[in-house]
């Protein structure tokens, strides 16, 4: 589970479906960017988080530069790569979510390792970001061919 520091006891979302109860079993193929389907990774249980529009998803308060990810690991597996993916400067917030949207902002080569249980990482949101932003992590696994894929909604200020 992607966490960006602001989780409390009370839900942020509502009406998300399935994954409320499994958030840390969004895992597909690699390279699973289906347009319209990012959030969920197309998983037919998940597809709630794919609903999009500039209201729909509480979006967390950050600034540009440098931001702490924590991942909660509920299973280790042996990565290959952490990968992040932000939205570009004028994507459209109500339409559905495409990978042409985004940019890799990040990659993170853990090199086949094995993860702690509690990942922390700093990644650097770039400063032409501001207002609503989408940020897509991708947990790659080394000795599988799939990934873990967590979408989080970010409101960039400077």
């Amino acid at each position: 589970i992607l966490d960006i520091g602001a989780t409390g006891q009370k839900p942020l979302n509502t009406n998300v479906g399935q994954v409320q109860y499994e958030p840390q079993s969004i895992e597909a193929p690699k390279n699973t960017f289906i347009d319209g389907k990012l959030a969920s990774a197309n998983i037919s249980s998940f597809l709630n988080l794919d609903e999009q529009t500039s209201t729909r998803w509480h979006q967390n308060q950050v600034k540009s530069g440098a931001l702490t990810i924590k991942w909660h690991l509920t299973a280790q597996h042996k990565t290959s790569t952490w990968d992040y993916y932000l939205t570009r400067p004028g994507w459209n917030p109500n339409q559905p979510l495409s990978i042409l949207n985004f940019e890799k902002i990040t990659s993170i080569d853990d090199q086949g390792k094995l993860p702690a249980k509690d990942v922390a990482q700093t990644i650097n949101i770039p400063t032409d970001r501001s207002g609503y932003n989408v940020l897509l992590g991708v947990w790659n696994i080394s000795d599988t061919a799939n990934a873990f894929y967590q979408a989080v909604d970010l409101n960039i200020t400077k």
